[in-house]
């Protein structure tokens, strides 16, 4: 009977000191996550909040090294390769700081890791760039988001107190894009619809656009890519194969269980209308002379 008392007594022991009790952060964990064109963007930091406090020039001093945040050093990570406010920054992953102004602050890209002044290594510096600070609503919790998302660019913003600093972004989305359509390896018929798409939504080389999607036809006709061959002969002049095409794209989608169809719907009836309405009509007979 002692020997049982003893075992589970341990056993409590063993289980009571391997628990661990998880109790809230002043400054919580977050992770903001971005997609540029083809280029994900993600940025793990701390949010420390106001509490009462005057920020900046107080809590956090004008001219000195901030690491962005509290905690650990604020890591922010780029899959390929983009333009901070015209700065090259290589794709990999980095440390976000900044030295705060009144009007303006330096923002950072380094390779080390720092949480303190005397850590800090500008010789580790990717870029540096200067971004004017402007007035904003109040941000009680200090936030890193993103803003004016294009397929090519967009801003970083840095939000804290009623301060908001925004860095613009711009990566090479169509080089890449094309220099992946020229290298695709797999000539499926998603890969060669999808480059006919960007090419087509870009307006370049339209030829190559119809001889990837007639690629992507000769694979499987689906609506998807009976439209964008729809669109693309539209574009080159071709109403005539335009129109019969984007009607056999509604027919196929009013007949498949693709959920994404009604999202297409209007624009494919509008579309074949507008293709029928452009189709040249054959030049009328000149009229017979009257009879003298």
């Amino acid at each position: 009977m002692k020997k049982l008392v003893m075992l589970t007594a341990l056993t409590f022991v063993g289980v009571w000191s391997s628990a661990q009790i998880r109790t809230p952060q002043p400054s919580p964990a977050a992770t903001v996550m971005q997609t540029i064109g083809v280029t994900d963007i993600t940025v793990k930091y701390s949010r420390p909040a106001m509490k009462g406090r005057e920020i900046f020039g107080k809590l956090v001093p004008y001219g000195q090294f901030w690491r962005t945040g509290a905690n650990q050093a604020t890591a922010i990570e780029f899959s390929t390769d983009i333009m901070l406010e015209g700065q090259n920054v290589p794709a990999g992953k980095y440390f976000l700081y900044s030295i705060p102004g009144a009007d303006s602050w330096s923002v950072i890209i380094n390779k080390s890791a720092a949480t303190a002044p005397e850590e800090y290594k500008q010789a580790d510096d990717v870029a540096r760039v200067t971004v004017k600070a402007a007035s904003a609503p109040v941000t009680e919790s200090f936030m890193i988001g993103f803003s004016n998302i294009t397929d090519s660019t967009g801003t970083l913003d840095i939000m804290w107190d009623k301060v908001k600093v925004s860095p613009k972004l711009s990566v090479s989305t169509t080089k890449m894009v094309t220099s992946s359509i020229d290298k695709v390896a797999e000539a499926s018929a998603n890969n060669m619809n999808a480059g006919a798409s960007y090419l087509l939504t870009k307006g370049m080389d339209l030829q190559k656009a119809l001889s990837m999607v007639n690629q992507a036809v000769a694979y499987k006709e689906t609506f998807r890519n009976l439209w964008t061959k729809a669109q693309i002969l539209g574009k080159l002049g071709n109403f005539a194969e335009a129109a019969p095409l984007a009607k056999k794209a509604l027919e196929i989608g009013q007949s498949s269980n693709d959920t994404a169809f009604p999202f297409f719907k209007d624009a494919i009836e509008k579309g074949a209308a507008e293709f029928v309405s452009k189709i040249p009509v054959p030049a009328v007979m000149p009229a017979l002379k009257k009879k003298k």
